[in-house]
């Protein structure tokens, strides 16, 4: 089957790094990541695309989904406990919950909490298991093995997040005014466990980049000040990014929602690839605060233009996106979500979009 994308001269993983790096990639990197609701959907469609667009779906094999008997959005409930005690919801099968019941809603707990044993293993934001790092380690060294970029994951929600799981949302925002005694501790408790994570993922002495992920935003803006986020959240990331860099490595932050009010904080983090979304944030904003500091991995529109535009309106998305972030030394890099309701046609569009502009920086 003849392919339609233009074969790469330098390998996914050296593109990659040079994009990271400004080092004057070949090409944007740029990655489609389809949840499970979708492939369940449309199936073959979906595996005759990933095989016309490889480069779009880096190590992706369609033979290793499996679905279900019908395809459909498949509706459940489901209750998990996770290593942390954190009680959570599943209404959508393949997509994430949500907490439902914090173990530290009441701060008189603190003093019997502890948290899960960093020795036995890697926690999955939402999952009741730990990943034992055999496992953790079997992965990244295969990757290493194939040429592939070696991305070590951390939990997704690990600290922002992590903080609201336990204690409950409310009960934070409250803390963050009223600042307990209790609330640093378990902030300094949660710091130390989430860099003895990292120490241990960098055990593997040939990770190229750690990825971390910390919903922060809202629709239209923090539900903290920039204030408190330099008082409370700053330092953690500043302290673990900073490790991370002092090995060789790259840092790599994801965060949905409006995060304009502290961006030019998490650039000063220490990372180095900042995944964020376009319009919430605006991408003359980020290119403001962001263009030729880190490398941007912009998170393409999931709320409106890839589920609900036509075809058009997501081609001229990605030119727009390209217009005015990209850069011929490199600094960008594109990553989409696709969830329900997504059409194909959107798909198609979008890898059309992506075969369009990913070959030519603007200079």
């Amino acid at each position: 089957m003849m392919l339609t994308m233009k074969i790469p001269r330098l390998s996914y993983r050296e593109n990659f790094l040079r994009a990271v790096t400004f080092n004057f990639p070949e090409y944007i990197p740029c990655r489609i990541a389809i949840s499970w609701p979708v492939w369940n959907i449309y199936r073959d469609k979906l595996k005759k695309l990933v095989q016309e667009y490889p480069l779009l779906f880096p190590g992706l094999q369609p033979g290793t989904i499996t679905y279900d008997e019908k395809p459909s959005i498949i509706r459940c409930t489901e209750i998990k406990t996770d290593p942390f005690g954190c009680t959570w919801r599943f209404s959508i099968k393949g997509l994430q919950g949500i907490v439902v019941r914090h173990p530290l809603d009441d701060w008189s707990k603190l003093k019997d909490y502890q948290l899960p044993d960093p020795e036995e293993g890697l926690p999955v934001e939402g999952s009741a298991n730990l990943i034992p790092w055999e496992r953790v380690y079997e992965s990244m060294d295969k990757a290493r093995e194939r040429g592939d970029l070696v991305v070590a994951g951390m939990p997704h929600g690990f600290f922002f997040q992590r903080l609201y799981y336990l204690r409950g949302f409310v009960n934070l925002m409250i803390d963050f005014i009223k600042k307990p005694p209790q609330l640093y501790e378990l902030i300094d408790m949660l710091t130390e466990y989430n860099l003895e994570l990292v120490k241990r993922l960098l055990k593997f002495n040939k990770v190229d980049v750690v990825s971390f992920g910390d919903d922060l935003g809202c629709q239209n803006g923090m539900p903290i000040s920039p204030k408190i986020f330099k008082e409370f959240i700053f330092p953690t990331y500043k302290r673990i990014f900073s490790f991370v860099r002092s090995k060789g490595v790259h840092v790599r932050l994801h965060s949905d929602g409006c995060v304009v009010e502290v961006l030019d904080q998490l650039v000063r983090t220490g990372l180095t690839i900042l995944n964020i979304q376009d319009l919430v944030n605006g991408l003359d904003n980020i290119a403001r605060e962001c263009k030729g500091k880190v490398c941007v991995d912009l998170d393409i529109d999931r709320q409106r233009i890839i589920p609900y535009g036509t075809a058009k309106e997501v081609k001229e998305h990605i030119r727009r996106s390209t217009n005015v972030l990209a850069s011929r030394k490199g600094g960008l890099m594109f990553i989409v979500g696709i969830y329900p309701p997504t059409p194909i046609e959107n798909i198609k569009a979008l890898c059309e979009a992506f075969e369009e502009v990913m070959w030519f920086n603007k200079s």
